[in-house]
């Protein structure tokens, strides 16, 4: 228990103390932050308490503006400072609950702060992992007899996104607009897309990274993921179904990706490991691993349209249902040598589970636009209308507390007029 108050439906207990950056109107400077409760710790504010083996050294790494240089200290660091962070903010530790001073530099509300990129995104990746949602976008568009590509159950399937277009939550999206062939009969068009989508994923942030030519091992990949995010990949789905064909998406995914400002550490999410999927034909020996490394988080998708009372939750889902592991993830993309570095991100790919309430996407919840979504009061959706705001949320329950990850929220603005 904290001395710091935190209601039972907090999603930041002291069983999570998710690392953020923040800032607030009147200190516009980029802070390392915790959230615990209803609060912020200010990690700038208190460096000076971290004093095991390793942060005495290294201090510094949480005056910087940034988690890149934290994350990039590594495993044995990450555990230290948690350990730490749960000492200090523990009911029963006087060093910082009785030091009022110090108590009211260090601690931020929430609702006051401003948040953000919680590091400089080197590079992302995007991989294509949910055997559900692969299946039913495979029966979509090749027929349920070529589902699965043939190398789908062999390895997990990704490609290099956009860094410089990942934006916190609360950042609205444009509508893009691009080339797309509605009519497979005439001449593409150029327009706004008219299938924009959402899709439901999570991500995970490298920590410390590999040297170029030296792959990580999967029996080491653990030590090198740092904690995970929401995340929306919102899709144009009418450009790239135009596009993607040989070299994958473009402009259909480039336009905005949006993850939650929290980073929960996976030490946090480790009580609430699940056996990994079967996995049938069995992975390579380099993908192979027996420890569970999947995760019971159920996620939920809402949405608003203009106009509507409230928000309709339009998806539930559980991170549970993902076929190749983060740990088989990080495995594959560096088998061949290639670096990652601290601050880059790692996606899942849409999560949808067996049922349709399950289906991490609209393409899937409309079965392509065929039917329409129910969104209550006599609104319904295909796709996505201008105006429209979406929000992931998700969290992991057991033993009368939570390990949530806050919001991921977008609001769909109108394309620009060409």
């Amino acid at each position: 228990m904290s001395f710091i108050k935190v209601a039972a439906t907090s999603d930041f207990s002291l069983h999570n103390l998710p690392f953020g950056i923040f800032s607030t109107v009147d200190n516009p400077k980029h802070r390392i932050g915790v959230a615990i409760g209803d609060q912020i710790l200010d990690l700038s504010v208190i460096f000076f308490l971290f004093q095991g083996p390793v942060m005495s050294k290294y201090q510094d790494a949480f005056k910087q503006p940034t988690l890149n240089a934290f994350m990039g200290l590594g495993y044995e660091a990450w555990r230290e400072a948690r350990r730490t962070l749960q000492t200090l903010l523990s009911a029963n530790e006087s060093t910082l609950r009785d030091d009022v001073r110090l108590c009211s530099r260090a601690f931020v509300p929430q609702n006051a702060a401003i948040m953000h990129l919680p590091a400089d995104i080197g590079d992302y990746t995007d991989f294509y992992s949910s055997k559900d949602h692969a299946t039913n976008v495979g029966i979509m568009f090749r027929g349920k007899e070529n589902a699965l590509m043939p190398n789908w159950l062999r390895l997990p399937v990704g490609y290099h996104g956009r860094a410089s277009s990942v934006v916190v939550s609360g950042t609205p999206i444009r509508r893009p607009s691009g080339q797309m062939r509605p009519d497979q009969t005439k001449p593409p068009v150029f327009g706004p897309s008219k299938q924009l989508d959402i899709e439901l994923e999570m991500a995970f942030f490298v920590g410390g990274g590999n040297s170029l030519g030296e792959p990580i091992p999967i029996e080491k990949a653990h030590e090198h993921i740092f904690g995970m995010v929401l995340m929306n990949d919102w899709s144009a789905r009418d450009i790239q179904a135009w596009e993607y064909v040989p070299l994958g998406p473009f402009l259909g995914k480039n336009f905005g990706t949006t993850i939650s400002p929290w980073v929960v550490p996976m030490e946090a999410l480790l009580p609430f490991a699940e056996p990994n999927a079967i996995q049938d034909p069995e992975p390579l020996p380099y993908l192979r691993h027996q420890d569970p490394y999947t995760f019971n988080i159920n996620l939920f998708v809402s949405l608003k349209g203009q106009g509507m009372a409230g928000m309709a939750t339009i998806c539930k889902s559980n991170f549970k249902y993902m076929y190749w592991t983060m740990k088989q993830q990080l495995a594959h993309h560096t088998v061949n040598g290639c670096n990652v570095r601290p601050g880059d991100l790692l996606a899942s790919g849409t999560i949808s589970g067996p049922d349709p309430e399950t289906f991490g996407s609209m393409l899937e919840l409309s079965w392509r636009g065929s039917k329409s979504i129910d969104l209550g009061g006599g609104n319904t959706r295909t796709f996505l209308k201008d105006g429209d705001e979406v929000t992931i949320t998700g969290y992991c329950e057991r033993d009368g507390y939570r390990v949530g990850f806050g919001t991921c929220t977008g609001t769909i603005l109108p394309a620009l007029q060409h």
